[in-house]
């Protein structure tokens, strides 16, 4: 018997989660495993900052971030070169 994959998908409830959810779900393999966690729950937002998701929608694959769901997010730096902060 094959061990089954497990997906977990971080939602905030957003029509962007919602879609990539659909996605999941439509990509995943008889043996994968998915499940919808609600960011909205304190520990599921807490196990969130522990993982160091900094978007939404975030996908865990086997309780690691995926790569594509990592380094993102808001921060100052990104912020400022955009010009917040500064005059027009």
């Amino acid at each position: 018997m094959n061990p089954k994959r497990k997906i977990e998908i971080l939602s905030a409830g957003c029509p962007v989660c919602t879609e990539a959810v659909a996605l999941v779900r439509r990509i995943a393999c008889p043996s994968c495993e998915v499940e919808i966690l609600d960011l909205a729950r304190p520990e599921v937002a807490a196990r969130a900052r522990r993982l160091g998701v900094r978007s939404v929608p975030a996908v865990l694959v086997d309780g690691e971030l995926a790569g594509c769901c990592a380094g993102r997010g808001v921060d100052e730096a990104t912020l400022r070169a955009a010009g917040v902060g500064q005059p027009k």
